[in-house]
């Protein structure tokens, strides 16, 4: 068995590849990003088809609506990727419009502070050749992490303004 250990890690790194969907055409664009925490899956949607997936790392405690800061949760609902950071703490990263009004009035509600800057985003800057690895586990504070190579990708092909949709 422990032979296979070193196998294993090696499978891991190689096969951070997102799954493809067709080149993109001419004049073809994606107007949708969809996040699917319960199966760990990021999806560039274009025309009303799935153009490209990705594997995706969440918070330490993912399910469930982000409610305050600090809960380790990635919102659920409909936001806007708004604006990028190129010089990141993490290699790259493109920020979700949480927290919206809504969750401002129910953190208001319940007197506690929602939280902020919820980030798709690459690998802790200086570990991205471990990116197979850390995203076999949830290791973010609510951020979507996925790997470096997967981030030049989506960083490309997502404009600013494209609305992302988080479900459970």
């Amino acid at each position: 068995m422990w032979a296979r250990i070193p196998f294993v890690i090696f499978a891991c790194l190689i096969t951070t590849s997102p799954v493809r969907g067709p080149d993109l055409l001419p004049g073809q664009k994606v107007d949708l990003v969809r996040v699917e925490k319960s199966r760990r899956q990021l999806e560039l949607i274009g025309g009303g088809k799935v153009l490209r997936s990705y594997g995706i790392a969440l918070g330490g405690d993912p399910v469930g609506h982000k409610h305050r800061e600090g809960d380790q949760r990635t919102p659920e609902g409909r936001y806007f990727l708004d604006w990028r950071n190129a010089d990141s703490v993490a290699y790259k990263s493109i920020h979700i419009s949480y927290p919206n009004t809504d969750d401002l009035a129910a953190a208001n509600v319940r007197g506690v502070q929602p939280g902020g800057f919820i980030m798709i985003h690459g690998q802790p800057n200086g570990f991205g050749w471990l990116g197979g690895l850390l995203q076999l586990v949830d290791w973010t504070d609510g951020c979507i992490a996925v790997t470096d190579s997967n981030m030049d990708e989506i960083w490309t092909m997502v404009a600013d303004g494209t609305p992302i949709e988080i479900m459970q």
